[in-house]
């Protein structure tokens, strides 16, 4: 998957406009204008449309993950210039809040199941011998599986999702845009 997937994918499952985007990236520490953001979005057919660059997608990452956890005490994080879809898996499962059996759920729930130690081993470090490279497939999998889970379209699939079908989009169930309960809650239990 290239960049621009990953951030339009992004921004239809959160359901954010071009402001939240702006503050997303300011909050990674990169300051970009609307223009370079809607061109980044444009379909990729578009002659207008424009590559996001690693280091960006890493910046927006990044202040999605301070959005929704909080800043994180301590010296500052480094931003990859090189980011690999194992990168940015890691990035989305730390922004969500997500542990393994979340994980595996929206996986599941996106038609692709995997084992936990298939899920694990994206984690590892490159030169780990389970280490696996995360492939195009399993990632567009998982970010449908986000759509699935936090923007649902009818009652149905909101049920299939384990929520109720008052369901609100992240951003209008409380002001600090945080994750929907319904993620946090079944660890509790």
């Amino acid at each position: 998957m290239n960049n621009n997937e990953i951030l339009r994918s992004v921004r239809y499952i959160l359901s954010l406009g071009d402001e939240k985007m702006i503050a997303l990236f300011a909050l990674g520490g990169c300051r970009v204008s609307r223009e370079q953001v809607c061109n980044w979005l444009k379909k990729d057919d578009d002659p207008a449309q424009q590559n996001c660059t690693d280091g960006e997608l890493a910046r927006f990452l990044n202040g999605l993950i301070t959005k929704k956890r909080g800043t994180k005490e301590g010296p500052p994080v480094e931003v990859e210039n090189r980011l690999n879809n194992n990168i940015v898996l890691r990035k989305l499962k730390i922004a969500f809040n997500l542990q393994s059996v979340d994980m595996l759920q929206i996986m599941a729930q996106a038609g692709l199941p995997i084992s936990d130690h298939e899920l694990s081993a994206f984690f590892r470090k490159a030169d780990h011998k389970h280490y696996r490279p995360c492939k195009d497939q399993v990632l567009r999998n998982f970010l449908k599986g986000l759509q699935m889970r936090f923007r649902p379209h009818d009652p149905g699939q909101a049920k299939q999702a384990g929520q109720s079908s008052t369901y609100l989009p992240p951003g209008e169930h409380d002001e600090e845009d945080r994750v929907p309960p319904t993620v946090w809650q079944k660890r509790k239990n």
